[in-house]
């Protein structure tokens, strides 16, 4: 390692900074990258990931009632699309569906 003398350290830190935003940058590249393969399943790792089996998942896709991206022959599933998927087909609960009939007017008080 050389020793800097003070007149030397600005150019230094000079440097140093690009090389960091250098840096900075092909992470930042690198795990977008990552983070948008990591959304991506093939259709084992969707059938691991809903606990479904594959023939179940390909006849889903065949009816579409899964949401699927298709490149080639191959199918894509995106992870927080089959999240948004498996949250559409909840079930309400005895006391919400309780609740909302009590927000609903009943006709007999509308027709008085």
């Amino acid at each position: 390692m050389e020793i800097l003398t003070f007149d030397q350290l600005p150019k230094a830190v000079s440097e140093l900074l690009e090389k960091v935003s250098k840096i900075e940058g092909i992470l930042s590249d690198d795990h977008s990258r990552e983070t948008e393969a990591d959304n991506l399943f093939s259709i084992k790792q969707a059938s691991a990931f809903l606990n479904l089996s594959i023939s179940t998942i390909y006849g889903k896709v065949c009816r579409r009632e899964i949401p699927v991206s298709k490149q080639g022959k191959r199918l894509y599933f995106n992870k927080t699309e089959l999240l948004d998927w498996i949250r559409a087909g909840r079930k309400s609960t005895l006391a919400e569906i309780a609740n909302t009939v009590k927000l609903i007017p009943s006709r007999r008080t509308q027709r008085s």
